[in-house]
């Protein structure tokens, strides 16, 4: 396994963020970040816990009052019909989740249809887990979405998976009710497994956010997984879960939740019980400032007119065009993103700016930007 592990390659995000750190006073966009801070009740929780000397060994799979907890949302606000407080385990942030379901799930050479382009741990945990990663173009003409029929053309006797990202991570596509629908009945036609990450469920800003575990008999080949780090601001904590209806697989993914984490941080997962416990007055309040943010972001892009072109000399000599674009907006304007081509084949071409920073700093990003391109701020 050592030796295999040489052949998972590491996200250029790395690279991007050693790059960041050489710089002074850098634009952060680089980073899928929020700059708020966690809520009162996360921090108070977490305080009490600390406090109470809530600092020892808990259970593997997630202490019992935030299970409950998660239970209940996942009923409540998802509609996936949990009936069993069991089938939650609670994990160190989604990449924990993802990296326990890949493991549980996947036999050597399994394939997994995934987005292109996509968040890029999820082809990493693909192949650590020796599953094979299939790409499948999300098309930019049908709002960031697959083409259903091109969906079913990848499909092939050794997939096992398809991974469903909505809101998708990089582009904010978002899969309708329909969609999925039409996707659940794919992956029960081809005795699929559903892996459905919903990192940004609350991150919505037109529409509506469906959990494709709540369709009727969809959650019997589904293992929806989820996150605190957006909605409550909670990413350094690294809080998240999953829900896995079968014994089978949840009695392997919870073996290795022990053997990778033995279990969450004690004090963290009060702070998911505060957050839970707490009014969600604070994901609407994120949301507004974030949709605002969104526009501020867009409006200035729109700013840059004629449309972008490579620059005469960006200082690199990587093949990839979002990749120069990428080392010159770092280099010579401290505006930090991240090149489309490192989610995937059908990323390159584009760049990816997170707008949830402070305004001020989207503002100094777009004159920093403005001045590279011409264009008088």
């Amino acid at each position: 396994m050592a030796s295999y592990i040489d052949s998972v390659p590491l996200s250029g995000i790395i690279r991007i963020r050693d790059l960041m750190f050489t710089l002074k006073d850098p634009f952060r966009l680089d980073q899928g970040d929020v700059s708020f801070d966690s809520p009162e009740t996360v921090k108070s929780a977490m305080a009490r816990a600390i406090a109470e000397n809530k600092t020892h060994y808990v259970q593997t799979a997630g202490i019992p009052r935030l299970r409950e907890l998660i239970a209940a949302k996942l009923r409540n606000k998802n509609h996936v019909p949990i009936d069993d407080v069991e089938h939650v385990l609670v994990t160190n942030g989604g990449i924990h989740s993802l990296y326990i379901v890949c493991q549980a799930l996947l036999e050597p050479g399994d394939e997994v249809i995934i987005p292109d382009p996509e968040w890029p741990p999820v082809a990493g945990n693909v192949l650590a887990a020796r599953g094979i990663p299939v790409a499948c173009p999300l098309r930019e003409s049908l709002g960031w979405k697959w083409d259903l029929d091109e969906l079913r053309r990848k499909i092939t006797p050794k997939t096992k998976v398809l991974y469903v990202n909505t809101p998708s991570n990089p582009t904010g596509g978002v899969f309708t009710r329909a969609d999925l629908e039409q996707i659940a009945d794919i992956a029960r036609s081809n005795n699929l497994w559903i892996i459905s990450d919903e990192a940004y469920e609350d991150v919505v800003f037109e529409g509506e956010h469906v959990s494709i575990a709540s369709l009727p008999g969809a959650y019997d080949c589904t293992i929806p997984f989820y996150t605190f780090s957006k909605s409550y601001a909670m990413t350094g904590l690294r809080l998240g879960y999953t829900a896995i209806k079968d014994a089978v697989i949840r009695d392997r993914a919870k073996k290795i939740l022990f053997y990778t984490a033995s279990n969450i941080s004690s004090v963290v997962q009060w702070g998911g019980v505060g957050a839970l416990e707490g009014p969600p007055t604070c994901i609407e309040d994120f949301r507004t400032e974030l949709r605002a943010r969104r526009n501020l972001f867009y409006q200035g892009i729109q700013e840059i007119d004629p449309p972008w072109s490579e620059p005469a000399a960006t200082g690199s000599s990587s093949p990839s065009l979002s990749w120069r674009m990428t080392e010159y907006l770092i280099k010579q304007g401290r505006i930090g993103c991240v090149p489309g081509v490192d989610f995937g084949a059908n990323g390159e071409g584009y760049l990816r700016f997170c707008f949830a920073r402070e305004r001020k700093e989207l503002v100094g990003a777009l004159d920093s930007m403005k001045t590279l391109f011409g264009v008088h701020v």
